[in-house]
């Protein structure tokens, strides 16, 4: 495997780590209005997903950095061509991201009620539009002989991108409720649980259309054969089933490990469609960007592969100690009822406690 592919195939894994851990917490944002029953079970909800949420949207940030060093030709014309998409996502992240500290300045319900439904508009924002970006790469968009952007902004909407973006929301929703089901005690761990059996059917319905669809797209837009796109598509249509029959026997850690396994490979299944392109024109396929013509030269990759090869295992480390640490279940205090009214105090930890 030479270093341009080294880095394709590093900068896929980074998008499916991000959408894996990233992907569950934007789901427990999505289900805020609907699953408790009061604040108290909110504030529960939030503290499942309080010490995990910032370091989970570190992925993203590697991706960009990453696909910025790498390709940066790839970079330039997919940040200038979704410019608005990704400004789009960045306003949901900043909402998202303010929802968690501002929600906590005030006990009033309606403050905190503006506050829940930031963070849920937010998280739903932000994965209809990565569904609809990501898809986009190989689903094409206009690119001129140069590599430069051709399109506007209606030109990433399309029936098939669409599909995407709701695909990836629905699958987000479900992965937050696996995740609740596991993180959760009491009756709030079992409604997650009801709602996850809910959401499960649809889901996998949806993902494993969008599979199929993402397959028959590489096909025809993107000059490759059925296999080797079949492959990753076929394993997640396989995780997606086993995902619905784990939620219907109760089976609640393999439930998320196999939604998790759903997601994954949802970014495999684009990026092996995508391969030897990092970015398709349509409709003059000639324009499109390779991955060999839009990388970085040797040396550069070389120094890159030598940093990652240290840091990475150092950074993965610590995010699973980070995961260790806060996997207890959380549930509702006995001992005192009126917790979720009051406004907490910041500990330096970055966990919330009653003040």
């Amino acid at each position: 495997m030479d270093l341009q592919t080294f880095w394709f195939v590093l900068i896929a894994v980074l998008w499916a780590g991000y959408f894996v851990l990233e992907g569950f917490d934007f789901g427990v944002g999505m289900l805020l209005p609907f699953l408790p029953r009061d604040e108290r079970e909110r504030r529960v909800m939030f503290e499942t997903i309080g010490p995990v949420w910032d370091g989970n949207e570190v992925w993203l940030v590697v991706a960009g950095g990453a696909t910025f060093a790498a390709f940066p030709e790839w970079y330039g014309t997919m940040f200038s061509g979704f410019y608005l998409a990704l400004l789009l996502v960045l306003v949901f992240l900043i909402i998202r991201v303010v929802s968690f500290e501002w929600r906590e300045k005030s006990a009033s319900p309606r403050w905190r009620t503006l506050w829940m439904w930031a963070n849920t508009v937010g998280s739903t924002g932000a994965s209809l539009i990565w569904g609809v970006g990501l898809a986009n790469l190989l689903h094409g968009v206009p690119l001129a002989a140069n590599g430069d952007y051709a399109g506007d902004f209606a030109d990433l909407f399309s029936p098939y991108t669409v599909v995407a973006g709701v695909a990836v929301v629905v699958l987000f929703a479900f992965h937050g409720a696996t995740f609740l089901a596991l993180r959760t005690t009491g009756d709030l761990c079992e409604r997650a649980a009801r709602t996850a059996r809910g959401i499960a059917v649809p889901a996998a319905v949806l993902a494993a259309g969008f599979l199929v669809w993402t397959v028959a797209v590489a096909v025809d837009r993107n000059d490759k054969d059925v296999f080797p796109p079949a492959l990753p598509a076929a394993l997640g249509i396989a995780a997606l089933a086993l995902a619905v029959l784990a939620v219907f026997w109760r089976r609640r850690g393999w439930a998320f490990s196999f939604t998790a396994l759903g997601v994954i490979a949802i970014v495999a299944t684009l990026f092996t469609s995508l391969y030897p392109r990092v970015m398709v024109s349509s409709p003059d396929f000639a324009n499109s960007l390779t991955v060999d013509g839009s990388s970085s030269s040797h040396y550069t990759l070389t120094v890159m592969t030598v940093v990652a090869l240290i840091v990475t295992p150092i950074v993965l480390l610590y995010q699973g100690w980070t995961y260790y640490v806060f996997r207890q279940r959380l549930g509702l205090s006995e001992a005192d009822p009126h917790e979720g009214d009051r406004v907490p105090r910041k500990l330096p930890s970055g966990i919330e406690g009653s003040s």
